[in-house]
């Protein structure tokens, strides 16, 4: 019977005051009840706007309607015909500006909680069911992808299945890449992600880790050990800066560079076992955006007293997800809206004593959409804090782009592609998700790698041997 609800069956949280002494995650997940009560407010719309909003076009209607009629295994196949990393996407996808955007429930009351069925799916297959099988007759074509992020390991899964022998080189010791050493444990477990690594190996896929490409090896030379094509999905790990005075100091840290350390130094089990990852007393977060978040919740995790987010405007023009800023208000994290920073302050020794910020105000639209802050004379004042985090932004690592002259690629660093394909200035080579757009969302670099997938198969069916 359809449930005409006009809000989301609630999912079950850790409460804030227990959550912020624990790196375990936040959001507890659907009961098969809930999950098939959710369902039943999905109206299987013939016209399917949802799945317009889906960068990997899953079915949604048909894996909703499997789940609530309680085929949680064929609701979970569903997915995967068409999104490799469910139990991921369903976690850190911003479904609010994309599928859940179009959906028809929304126009009146909350939309279907399509982002929280789909983890369901995902979850309820992992302890329920074993890994399916995969019977892939091999073509013996050679292909190499650069980084094991969402980007990597959703062409490196696709092109498996096709046959194709692929070989991963991540740069880190540790495959995953930003799903593994950038988003924290609280919003996704190291385990799951690990368990969908150990899915792409066993489809045959190789990991080589410790591989800088443009360092340990070049693109050319990988092409000339054999690989017919490639595949760039590096990422952004590249950290920009303000480039006030006072960034040098010790205690400054990039956000990159912060999360790396805690999920890769496993600061995550803190307090269990001791953390070599020290968040001092008052820390200050610069940025917006989930990546702000993320670095001020993991602070006051690791026992900072005070976290102030400090953002130069209002909260309507916050890049965060909604979730994402709420769950940080109720862990206590301290809001320091329509505020820059100028300079931070350091001792004789070198390290942060406090940061000085000015107010601001918004004025027109800027080339972004969103109002320009400008700064309110005279209304300088020094924000007591040892630790400074900025969290404004990533590039691509220029090191690829250096050792391969004919790469071409934007000012910013973005590798420039046909954005049908793929296809960079280089035959051969293609590359997508944050290596080309800059920092963007798990999902769209799964669509990029996908994309890509289809187009390296394409362009190696046409070549001779």
């Amino acid at each position: 019977m359809p449930n005409m609800s006009l809000e989301k069956v609630k999912m079950p949280e850790q409460d804030p005051q227990e959550r912020i002494k624990n790196f375990e995650e936040v959001a507890k997940g659907y009961t098969e009840e809930m999950a098939i009560e959710e369902a039943n407010r999905c109206l299987s719309c013939k016209t399917r706007p949802c799945v317009a909003g889906c960068p990997v076009n899953i079915k949604i209607p048909e894996f909703i309607s499997l789940i609530a009629e309680g085929k949680f295994k064929e609701a979970y196949l569903k997915i995967k015909e068409t999104n490799s990393l469910p139990a991921i996407c369903g976690r850190v996808c911003p479904q609010e500006t994309q599928c859940e955007l179009l959906c028809v429930r929304g126009k009146k009351g909350e939309p279907v909680a399509i982002g929280r069925l789909e983890r369901f799916a995902a979850d309820w297959y992992m302890s329920h069911e074993e890994p399916e099988e995969h019977e892939i007759k091999k073509n013996g074509r050679k292909v190499a992808v650069v980084g094991s992020g969402p980007a990597g390991l959703t062409c490196s899964g696709d092109l498996a299945k096709m046959g194709f022998d692929v070989t991963i080189f991540e740069a880190f010791h540790t495959p995953g890449g930003v799903l593994m050493y950038g988003i924290p444990e609280f919003r996704l477990p190291k385990e799951l992600v690990q368990k969908e690594i150990d899915n792409v190996r066993k489809l045959g896929v190789e990991i080589k880790t410790n591989m800088v490409i443009g360092k340990s090896i070049t693109v050319d030379e990988l092409m000339e050990e054999g690989y017919e094509a490639i595949f760039i999905g590096s990422g952004a790990g590249l950290p920009s800066f303000m480039g006030i005075p006072g960034e040098n100091l010790n205690g400054v840290y990039s956000a990159n560079e912060f999360l790396t350390r805690i999920n890769l130094m496993k600061a995550y089990l803190y307090p269990q076992v001791d953390t070599p990852i020290k968040a001092g007393k008052n820390v200050a977060v610069v940025g917006g955006g989930n990546v702000a978040m993320d670095a001020a919740r993991c602070a006051k995790r690791l026992g900072a007293e005070n976290v102030y987010i400090v953002y130069r405007r209002s909260e309507a023009e916050m890049p965060a997800r909604v979730e994402e800023v709420h769950h940080a208000k109720e862990e206590g994290i301290i809001f320091k809206l329509l505020t820059n920073p100028k300079r931070i302050l350091g001792t004789e020794d070198g390290w942060v004593k406090g940061m000085e910020c000015i107010e601001m105000k918004l004025g027109e639209p800027d080339a972004s959409g969103r109002r320009r802050p400008v700064a309110i004379e005279g209304s300088e004042h020094v924000l007591d804090v040892d630790t400074v985090i900025i969290a404004i932004g990533q590039s691509p690592n220029p090191l690829i782009k250096s050792t391969t002259p004919d790469l071409k690629t934007h000012d910013w660093g973005g590798i420039i592609i046909d954005e049908e394909t793929g296809a960079t200035s280089k035959p051969g080579v293609y590359a997508g998700g944050d290596a080309v757009t800059g920092a963007a969302t798990v999902i769209l670099a799964m669509g990029a790698g996908k994309k890509a997938a289809s187009a390296i198969a394409g362009y190696l069916s046409g070549n001779k041997k």
